[in-house]
């Protein structure tokens, strides 16, 4: 029973759909400052000269909290991501990049992290950043849906000295990737508005709500933007409908399903890559996905490229390996030059040929009709010399009860990793993700020298392992966008931990009223 719930939980946490917020992430929760338009969502018959841009504005849900840890997802986290600061910020490579922490070392093990503050950090009540404050957040988030997956290998954390140190059960280079997490003032958390130190706070004047460029911000770096309007909706759809009409300039969203592409309604589009991966895994107790050598030639055989293109509307990148093709470590040369048995070969070894036909099963859940689209592409793609795919779609929680039952040949599914590219929970034996039942002392070694010293080296060895005996082949990676009126932004660099990534380099240029 207890395994069934912690599969639970993790299946709800990684097996992301398409509709709602694209950042869904019900374990780590982790959503993203984005939101995403309902799939009849459109602009269509929107005159947008009609409607002078002077001023520029986000949506809000008033009398709902912008506490970054338990705020809803979409507009709120939109606009926090402008009052909120973390350690780290996420650059387009997923690189953390020092924000309110000056610096930090690590034991050679990797299994002890000191982080020190910045000293001329304030909230916007002018108060000093401390440990405490930093502390009191993650353990707040430690408790929390959207980040406590995060915080799995944390052992303790405590705040000495100005401060804060984090002890882990296991190696962790890249432990501070997973510190973006918005910090806010210790106490504040009650308000509905908490502190933050990010480079605007939150006001209310005679014209309403409203965001103003703080005073305290310790960046002092010039922004393009003294104030920024806040427009109080209902929805989401009444969101749509002032992006729609102008009134508000800045949406986010996945255009991978059913929101289509906004670009012809006068629509700037911006994407930026996120560690959303689209697999296809095996059920290594089975005999045929059983076989390496058949699993590595199926992997090696998929049109990736076909997949991005045509099932996601182009807001996807090819990747062979379980890190996103644009993250530091990706090894771009591997992945050209991986040799994999042929297919042919490799159904000839299984003893598969069109005298002696076989035939697999794709689970898929219903839900999402482009990940089904994607299943019975595969299946079509796939079947040849003897060997055919049917698609098996099932409600959610058949589909998962299939998978945590092994009642499957392959499946199709998505999951968000995450900064630290820990595949753990999907390769290594015993892991909470891994279905297909894969185990393999080799790999989780390399999975352990690859967690503790992420190098070029680390991940070619352990992607030429996984491409070798592909217990999941990777198909994509998501791309998210960011939506504003054609002509108002210039130098938008959107990452997966903030829209506003960058927002000193801005231009914005409004229209003559």
């Amino acid at each position: 029973m207890m395994r069934r719930i912690s599969l639970l939980f993790c299946a709800l946490a990684l097996l992301l759909s398409l509709s709602g917020c694209w950042s869904s992430d019900e374990a780590e929760e982790e959503k993203d400052f984005w939101e995403t338009p309902s799939p009849d969502e459109t602009q269509e018959g929107a005159d947008n000269s009609l409607t002078p841009i002077t001023a520029f504005a986000l949506p809000y849900l008033q009398n709902v909290t912008l506490d970054p840890i338990t705020c809803p997802d979409g507009m709120q986290q939109t606009v926090g991501a402008l009052l909120y600061e973390g350690l780290f910020v996420l650059d387009e490579s997923f690189t953390p990049q020092n924000v309110l922490c000056s610096r930090y070392e690590h034991n050679d093990d990797c299994k002890s992290f000191t982080f020190y503050l910045r000293e001329d950090a304030r909230f916007s009540d002018g108060s000093s950043l401390t440990a405490s404050d930093v502390l009191a957040t993650l353990r707040r988030a430690q408790e929390s849906a959207r980040y406590g997956a995060r915080f799995a290998s944390v052992a303790s954390m405590r705040a000495s000295n100005g401060a804060l140190v984090v002890n882990l059960t296991r190696g962790n280079s890249a432990f501070p990737a997973l510190l973006d997490i918005p910090i806010v003032r210790a106490g504040s958390e009650k308000n509905s508005v908490p502190l933050g130190t990010g480079p605007y706070l939150f006001v209310t004047d005679g014209s309403g709500a409203c965001l103003k460029r703080s005073g305290e911000w310790w960046q002092k770096a010039s922004l393009p933007l003294e104030r920024i309007e806040l427009r109080e909706v209902k929805d989401d759809d009444t969101a749509s409908y002032l992006f729609s009409s102008r009134e508000v300039h800045l949406r986010a969203a996945d255009l991978t399903g059913g929101a289509g592409d906004l670009r012809s309604a006068n629509t700037a589009v911006t994407d930026y890559a996120t560690a959303n991966m689209i697999y296809l895994g095996f059920n290594t107790q089975r005999t045929l996905p059983g076989s390496a050598e058949l699993r590595a030639a199926l992997a090696a055989a998929i049109d990736r490229d076909t997949v991005a293109a045509g099932y996601l509307a182009g807001h996807a990148e090819s990747a062979r390996f379980p890190l996103s093709p644009r993250a530091a470590l990706y090894p771009e040369k591997l992945s050209a030059t991986l040799a994999a048995p042929a297919l042919s070969a490799a159904l000839e070894a299984s003893g598969v040929s069109e005298d002696h036909p076989r035939s697999l099963t794709i689970l898929v859940s219903e839900s999402d009709s482009f990940k089904v689209s994607i299943a019975e592409y595969l299946s079509r793609a796939l079947t040849g010399g003897g060997l055919s795919f049917t698609v098996r779609a099932l409600p959610w929680s058949d589909y998962l009860a299939a998978l945590e039952g092994g009642n499957f040949d392959l499946y199709l599914a998505e999951v968000r990793l995450t900064a630290d590219w820990d595949i753990s929970s999907l390769v290594r034996t015993g892991g909470a993700l891994n279905y297909g039942r894969y185990a393999d002392e080799q790999c989780d070694t390399l999975l352990d020298a690859f967690l503790a010293d992420e190098t070029v080296q680390s991940a070619s060895a352990l992607c030429r392992h996984l491409g070798q005996n592909a217990p999941i082949a990777p198909i994509v990676f998501k791309t998210a966008s960011v939506l504003t009126p054609d002509g108002l932004v210039d130098g938008l660099t959107p990452t997966v931990s903030s829209p506003f990534y960058g927002l000193e380099n801005w231009t914005v240029t409004f229209d003559k009223g």
